[in-house]
This record gives structure tokens, C-alpha cells and sequence, in this order.
């Protein structure tokens, strides 16, 4: 699997695939939303569209975001007649929950704070959602929505989730970074015997990472980067059969020249933003 490359990281002290955007960590590879881009091992790790009528927006999301949606429900092991809860309304959430519902899944739930990302879920994918700002539980009121638990939950908040008060002052003496409290509404939120599936990042160790209530429920934890390249011929046939359209999530395209504009609008969740396209 591309992701776990062993020739792509040239960083000796760690034994991970490389990636691009996320520094010295994966092999140094600066990020791609520029006007261009140095492609390491293009003849493995790039896919030519065929079709070259396709409109930019249906395929451009095949180098990273609906790729990773679909690999966190298919490596998740969701299967027709699921529950499936997805943690977040994200760009990947979003894709992630229209894939849930392809493969059958009976019921998915959403998860996020966000009302106009809710709202998206609601409307253009048709699932149910909760809003965890809301409730004074929320892993408590997922468990109960789902009569006892979800066959799997898909976590695409991970460390970038809203911090609670004491993980402000923890973080600060220990290594965590962000906030583990997705993962901990996971493991009380899927049921006994049930599937976590760990989409986001997390790259730092976490201190409450919630292993107690993993080990006695009896849960498969799932995680892992996506093999991206590996999966984007198949993801492109779907897209050209007309099972799926990523473009639905796009909400704003801004020209390059606005990219921190863009950037600053889409971390404050403004303007009821969903998803940005840069164009050069």
C-alpha cells in the first residue's frame, strides 16, 4: 500500500510513507495548493484522468479527500443494514457519510457543531444529525439514538476538535496537541463488539485515549493513512458511472491569489462554508 511506502520517507527517525504537506515528519514534501507542483514517483503515485472532458471539480478531489472517505468506510468494514455514526461534517464527513449510504449502511448519523454543515448532511446526503453543542451528553444521546450503539463510528474530527478547558491546561505539560475528546464519544457511542475507524490525524500521543472502554466493549479500533493512488481508478469509475459527484460539497471557488482569504474563512467557519477550490 502506497501509504506505507518504505522508499518515499527518507526521515530516519520515523518509518511512515511519505506524504505531501505535512513536513519532515513524511519525507519533507511541501503541500500541493500551488501553481505547481514537484511530484515525487509521478509514474507510481499519479493517475491520468482519461476522460479530459470531465469538469476539474468532479475529479480534483480524487488526489486526497474522497479517496479517504471511501477507504475509512471500507476499511471500517461497514456492511448493508449498518447503523453508522460519522463524527464530523467536514468535506471528508460529508463523503464519507454519501459513502456510508452506498454500501447499504440502514442508518447514518452525523455528527458536528457547525449548523450549516448539518444542514448539508441533512439535505444533500439525507441522514440524520446531531448537533453535540446541544445535548449534555452527546456519546450518551448517540447511544441512545442508536438503541445501544452503532456498528461503527467514524471519526473525522480526531485532534482538531473543539479542546476542552482541561486539555488547555493538560496539553500544555504534556505531549498531546488538540483534543482526544472524538475518540472518547466513540467508544462509549459504538456498541459492544463494534468498529471504530480512525479517518483524521492524530500525530501526537494522546493522554485520555479512551483504551479502557476500547478493551472492555470488546471494540476494533481501526486507523491508518489512506493508499491513496491505489484507490483512485476505482473511485474514478464511480465518479464517471454516476454513483457519486464530489463536486456537491463545493460551496466557494476563489483564484489562487485569494488562497489566505480562503484559508482564514474556511478555519473560522464562516460565510457557511463547506468546502473551497483554488484556481490558478
Amino acid at each position: 500500500m502506497e501509504s506505507q511506502c518504505d522508499n518515499s520517507n527518507k526521515n530516519p527517525e520515523t518509518d511512515y510513507g511519505g506524504l505531501f504537506g505535512f513536513g519532515k515528519l513524511n519525507g519533507d514534501y511541501p503541500g500541493g495548493q500551488a501553481e505547481f507542483l514537484r511530484v515525487p514517483y509521478a509514474d507510481q503515485n499519479s493517475f491520468k484522468i482519461p476522460d479530459q472532458s470531465v469538469p476539474d471539480e468532479k475529479v480534483l478531489f480524487l488526489s486526497d479527500i474522497v479517496p479517504t472517505a471511501y477507504w475509512s468506510v471500507e476499511h471500517s468494514g461497514v456492511k448493508e443494514g449498518d447503523t453508522v455514526i460519522v463524527l464530523g461534517s467536514g468535506p471528508v464527513g460529508l463523503l464519507a457519510q454519501k459513502f456510508a449510504k452506498l454500501k447499504g449502511a440502514a442508518r447514518v448519523i452525523a455528527v458536528d457543531c457547525v449548523p450549516n454543515r448539518l444542514e448539508y448532511s441533512a439535505k444533500k446526503i439525507g441522514v440524520e444529525t446531531l448537533n453535540f453543542e446541544e445535548v449534555d451528553l452527546p456519546s450518551l444521546a448517540l447511544k441512545d439514538m442508536t438503541n445501544g450503539g452503532a456498528d461503527v463510528v467514524i471519526d473525522c474530527v480526531v485532534m482538531d476538535g473543539k479542546e476542552r478547558k482541561i486539555e488547555k491546561v493538560t496539553n500544555l505539560i504534556s505531549a498531546q496537541r488538540g483534543t482526544t475528546s472524538p475518540l472518547e464519544m466513540a467508544s462509549i457511542a459504538v456498541k459492544k463488539f463494534g468498529t471504530i475507524m480512525v479517518t483524521g490525524v492524530y500525530l501526537t500521543p494522546g493522554s485520555n485515549f479512551p483504551i479502557n472502554n476500547i478493551f472492555a466493549s470488546n471494540i476494533t479500533l481501526k486507523t491508518g493513512q489512506t493508499p491513496v493512488p491505489h484507490l483512485m481508478p476505482k473511485l474514478y469509475d464511480m465518479i464517471m458511472k454516476g454513483d457519486i459527484d464530489p463536486s456537491y460539497i463545493i460551496t466557494h471557488v476563489m483564484p489562487m491569489e485569494q488562497a489566505s482569504t480562503a484559508y482564514d474563512l474556511f478555519d473560522k467557519k464562516e460565510d457557511n462554508n463547506i468546502k473551497f477550490v483554488l484556481k490558478p
